[in-house]
């Protein structure tokens, strides 16, 4: 049987069946009829359940579910189950427990506890996808394959002797030769020089400091490793069940896996999101991860887990107050998703998230949570012909991991104060205040179509990256600590900006990180601009002396150690910022206008304006009504409502407009688990 299609956008949870007595179901899937529920996360945390012994598979209970799923039209993302070990395999086989960097083996009582480089673990692992594939393969509820959840939340590396032998594997392949290794890491420094590969370890508790060359690999190792058990259960399921598409949930803008490999071995891009109630701006920061997903495959991916309410691991956990829950669902679609799924279905009664909110509450359908879960079923049926629509940007951010895990390396920067999540949202953020679309792209990705490009941080820097930036046609910002070191950590000759130091028309003479509470201020667009975390005394020369006489000097340092020196240059149609100013506005306002990039519309202050193919999002994430003049006429799918000229969006609402210039309604409103044989 072929993929089961899941019409319009997707919307329901996780479901823990094995949580509740068997007479809860009935109850269960009878509510999510009457919500909307489209889809359901099954058996993610069910390994032990599934596999009570070894080789020995207790199916029933789960074959009941998927029926009761089906016969209530409610379609399964359905898991591998392999997240969390079964008790019996640690015991059996210890050494598949993780161990710390201190030589610790990590017990187990929790979940992830799992070494990814153990072949006990992998061989499991892959004779459970197998059987699962196998026995659910022409379920009709099936309708995607889960593997594993949220890769790297507790588990990210393992630092045991098998990890050790796979670590070693991985640098004979990359580098080729101890030889080779010596090179890439620099290891005559400190006396580190090896003679076989058998001699290195992962990067364990030291005395001091560990080769940052080493931690970098090592972070690419980490990554890679995750990805093998990944792709290992996804080979499986792909021999068995071909049609059926396969996705891992990720964890938004996470430093440890590199998104852009692992998004290349996925059909469908998933996400968890989890932004803060208590945190005003965090509807800013999600966003940045949302446009990352859609950018990750450049087309509509799922919202797989967020809370209806509060999250149980915070320090405070605040709940999510009336219109929120709705309003991040339907920020998500805005920016590409076709679905808002939820952890969780039911609250559950037990265990470390007995706390954590779900769709259907401890309080039950008279709860306001339960109010809130209907009238959200029957918005995003409403918006059903929005799913599958594109997302067009003119403007791209640069993101690559490895010069993250290279900036971010402890204990070798001149500052530990500049991390790249900051740095990309001082520029998301004004991005977004302005209705500007944005897409992220990797180092060396395809730039056709945008007008700007903006890298906050290139810390890490090949001649390969700094001529496919030299190529591109439209308007460059860099942004400071860039152009540093190679693709081995390793500085390039005559300093930075490196290889990029044609192209900007700069050279950095020295680094000038700013402790905390420093203030060192620049004038900009004629006001003074303070710079707290980072600047740099730039020449605009290059290494041998000759000025660059074409090079601008758009803002300079005002007062301080740096008074009267560059701050902000341009050259041709490249800004260089060799400070983090606290607004980048100015900049930004200016590149844009020039690149001839305008907003999807003019809104006031906290209101989110987003347009995804015909359709104009309109989100108003203060708690004041405000009053937004239309450009162009449409119907409100929320409302049925024509509006035109302007209208008044209540505090915490929203307003979805299918424009009325746009052309005929969609009929194909479809999910991107429809598009059969185009992985």
């Amino acid at each position: 049987m072929g993929l089961t299609r899941v019409s319009g956008l997707l919307f329901g949870g996780d479901y823990n069946p094995e949580q509740w007595p068997e007479h809860v179901w009935d109850e269960d899937v009878r509510l999510m009829a009457e919500a909307g529920v489209n889809m359901a996360t099954v058996a993610v945390f069910s390994w032990s359940r599934l596999e009570p012994r070894p080789g020995e598979y207790d199916f029933g209970w789960l074959d009941r579910v998927m029926d009761l799923l089906h016969a209530n039209g409610v379609a399964a993302d359905l898991a591998t189950a392999t997240a969390t070990p079964p008790p019996w395999l640690v015991r059996e086989h210890p050494q598949v427990l993780p161990v710390d960097a201190t030589g610790t083996r990590l017990d187990f009582g929790s979940r992830q506890s799992y070494c990814p480089s153990s072949p006990v673990f992998r061989t499991a692992t892959v004779r459970l996808a197998r059987a699962m594939a196998e026995r659910y393969g022409d379920h009709p509820a099936l309708a995607m394959w889960h593997i594993s959840n949220e890769y790297a939340d507790h588990t990210l590396e393992c630092f045991c002797e098998e990890s050790a032998r796979h670590f070693r594997r991985w640098l004979r392949e990359r580098h080729g030769s101890v030889d080779g290794l010596n090179a890439a890491w620099g290891t005559s420094c400190w006396g580190q020089h090896y003679t076989a590969f058998d001699q290195v370890n992962p990067p364990r508790k030291a005395p001091g400091p560990v080769n940052p060359a080493q931690l970098l690999d090592w972070r690419r190792f980490c990554s890679d490793a995750l990805l093998e058990c990944f792709e290992l259960e996804r080979e499986v399921l792909r021999e068995v069940t071909p049609e059926i598409p396969v996705t891992t949930n990720f964890m938004s803008v996470l430093h440890g896996l590199d998104y852009w490999k692992w998004a290349e071995a996925e059909d469908v891009v998933s996400d968890d999101a989890y932004p803060d109630p208590a945190d005003p701006t965090s509807h800013v920061t999600v966003a940045l991860s949302y446009d990352l997903m859609r950018s990750l495959r450049r087309q509509p991916w799922i919202l797989l887990e967020q809370a209806a309410s509060a999250v149980s691991w915070r320090e405070v956990n605040a709940p999510k107050p009336p219109g929120m829950m709705r309003l991040h669902s339907l920020q998500a679609v805005a920016h590409g998703a076709d679905g808002a799924m939820f952890f969780q279905w039911r609250q559950a009664k037990y265990g470390p998230e007995k706390f954590h909110s779900a769709l259907l509450p401890h309080g039950g359908v008279a709860s306001r949570g339960w109010r809130d879960t209907l009238a959200l079923g029957a918005d995003l049926k409403r918006l059903a012909e929005v799913a599958g629509t594109p997302t067009t940007a003119h403007v791209a951010l640069v993101l690559g991991w490895d010069s993250w895990w290279g900036l971010e390396a402890p204990e070798s920067m001149p500052s530990n104060r500049l991390r790249l999540k900051e740095l990309l949202q001082a520029w998301y953020g004004p991005l977004h205040a302005a209705g500007v679309a944005v897409d992220l792209v990797p180092p060396l990705g395809d730039l056709s179509g945008y007008r700007v490009v903006i890298a906050p941080n290139l810390y890490m820097c090949t001649g390969e990256q700094a001529a496919w930036l030299e190529a591109f046609p439209g308007h460059l910002v860099v942004g400071p600590f860039s152009g540093v070191v190679d693709s081995d950590d390793q500085v390039h000759e005559g300093g930075a900006p490196g290889p990029l130091r044609a192209l900007l028309g700069v050279t950095v003479d020295e680094f000038w990180p700013l402790p905390e509470g420093t203030v060192q201020s620049l004038r900009l667009a004629g006001r003074a601009v303070p710079a707290r975390t980072w600047a740099e005394w730039l020449r605009v020369e290059d290494a041998s002396g000759d000025t660059f006489g074409d090079t601008e000097v758009l803002a300079r340092y005002e007062g301080g150690d740096l008074d009267g020196q560059a701050a902000i240059t341009r050259r041709g149609n490249a800004v260089y910022l060799g400070c983090l100013p606290e607004d980048v506005t100015p900049v930004l306002t200016e590149v844009l206008a020039a690149a001839g990039v305008e907003p999807v519309a003019v809104v006031p202050e906290g209101v989110e304006a987003t347009r995804r193919g015909d359709h104009l999002f309109l989100l108003n994430h203060t708690t004041d009504p405000v009053k937004v003049d239309l450009a162009e006429p449409g119907t409100d799918l929320l409302t049925g409502r024509d509006l035109a000229g302007p209208i008044e969006i209540p505090g915490r609402d929203a307003v979805v407009l299918r424009l009325a210039n746009s052309g005929a309604r969609r009929t194909d409103t479809e999910s991107p688990l429809t598009n059969e044989g185009e992985r």
